[in-house]
């Protein structure tokens, strides 16, 4: 049995997996949108690759990092906390919420049973079981 904890400014996360930030975002409430319109501060809007839909007056948005490395940066305007309080500061919850779907996403891939469970503090604890850990 393989324990893994993902806590909020615990662990970091580049994200490489579209599907999985899709699944993440949908746990949260959020829309991923391909191709769209990001909203910032004073109106400004700018068409980003992906971007994560808030009900604020901010979005997030979703582009290849520039290393060309396979992996995503997530960008956003942090004026007057709307972002924060919908995906955490520095994007916590929602990198947390990541996380855990990769792990789970992995998990189901080896065959593995998992169970997850949401702590008082805001930690997630899955527990993986099988014989391919």
């Amino acid at each position: 049995m393989q324990d893994f904890i993902i806590a909020r400014n615990q662990i970091r996360i580049k994200i490489r997996n579209l599907d999985t930030l899709h699944e993440a975002c949908t746990e949260l409430g959020l829309t991923l949108a391909p191709d769209a319109d990001c909203r910032g501060h004073a109106g400004a809007v700018r068409k980003a690759p992906h971007v994560i839909k808030l009900q604020g007056p901010y979005d997030i948005a979703v582009h290849p990092s520039p290393e060309n490395n396979g992996t995503y940066d997530l960008t956003t305007d942090w004026r007057d906390g709307h972002v924060a309080k919908e995906v955490g500061t520095g994007f916590g919850r929602l990198l947390q919420t990541y996380g855990v779907h990769e792990v789970i996403r992995d998990a189901r891939a080896r065959g593995l049973s998992i169970t997850r469970r949401t702590r008082a503090d805001g930690s997630i604890f899955v527990t993986l079981k099988g014989d391919s850990l």
